[in-house]
């Protein structure tokens, strides 16, 4: 079965087929046809299923490229990818809605439904919990949001906190003052953070408090008003602390709770504080609890197949 599309300038086709034709390749591999592109007319060609899903994903690239978006390579892949569980979707149900951020990426868009999902909650709730295994994006994207909320001028500073449980190594331990005790804890929020932001402007909103990290102890007793703040590593709290923290929101502020619950710190391996969260919260408006899944991991490959080879194991147990 062939399709042909007919495009309509070079420009058109440089930005539709990718640097060297990367995203033909790309198309050719996860939908299992043949592309060929002669002049101003795009031939596809394989069995019926086949060329109706490479088709499908074309035309929404089109879209995206005369709309003026433009297209990605990384967003090609996981959209054919989540096509395979929902023939419907559209690119734009995915990335129609990029999040702004004052860097040289320009903007962050969520790569999965489960993603999106997770991206839609933040937007519509006063706190929301995203959990997860490794790779879907928890923190990147909370970071996101929180840097987009404070480039927008509606939260006046951003709070960054998780608790510091590290195979049993304690804060008064490390040297350094708390700066130092607790950056190491915090390198996941960090490194998401530098990507969405120059590094003076972080230095500089560091010292002035608009950016704020702290261990999860350093929360207690504070009402935090006009705030956007993020717990990572939630796995690692326990209930009272889970209730501590969650009891510290202000006026005009938002929180995103992030964590796996499969990789605990705390004796015995168990993260108690995340685990109920669903069932004591699930009655309340404004909370929102996100479940990701190895679907929505977006890193290598492998990382997606280490994921599912442990959710096996553990179905099995």
């Amino acid at each position: 079965m062939d399709k042909t599309f007919k495009l309509h300038n070079d420009e058109e086709a440089r930005l539709l087929f990718g640097n060297h034709d990367e995203h033909i390749r790309t198309i050719e591999k996860a939908c299992g046809v043949k592309i060929v592109a002669r002049a101003e007319n795009l031939t596809i060609t394989g069995n019926e299923k086949a060329a109706e899903k490479a088709s499908h994903v074309f035309e929404q690239l089109l879209g995206s490229v005369r709309s003026g978006k433009g297209v990605r390579g990384a967003e090609i892949e996981y959209f054919i990818k989540t096509l395979s569980g929902d023939e419907s979707l559209e690119l734009d149900d995915l990335y129609g809605e990029r999040i702004e951020v004052p860097s040289k990426k320009l903007f962050v868009a969520p790569k999965t439904k489960g993603q999106k999902e997770y991206v839609d909650a933040i937007r519509k709730h006063d706190i929301v919990i995203g959990i997860g295994p490794a790779g879907t994006g928890k923190t990147y994207l909370a970071m996101a949001m929180a840097v987009s909320a404070l480039r927008r001028n509606e939260v006046s500073r951003i709070i960054l906190t998780r608790p510091a449980v590290e195979a049993g190594e304690s804060l008064g331990f490390l040297p350094g003052d708390l700066y130092d005790k607790v950056s190491p804890y915090l390198r996941p929020l960090y490194d998401a953070l530098y990507e969405m932001m120059e590094a003076d402007r972080i230095h500089k909103f560091l010292e002035s408090g608009v950016i704020e990290v702290a261990p999860l102890a350093y929360m207690r007793g504070r009402t935090l008003n006009d705030s956007f703040i993020i717990m990572d590593e939630a796995q690692n709290t326990t209930p009272e602390q889970m209730k501590m923290f969650l009891t510290r929101l202000g006026f005009d502020s938002k929180t995103v709770i992030t964590g796996d619950i499969t990789q605990s710190d705390l004796p015995g391996g168990k993260a108690r504080g995340l685990m109920g969260i669903k069932d004591i919260l699930k009655n309340i408006d404004g909370i929102k609890v996100i479940s990701l899944t190895g679907h929505d991991v977006v890193r290598h490959e492998l990382v997606q197949r280490i994921i599912q080879a442990y959710e096996n194991l553990e179905s099995k147990k």
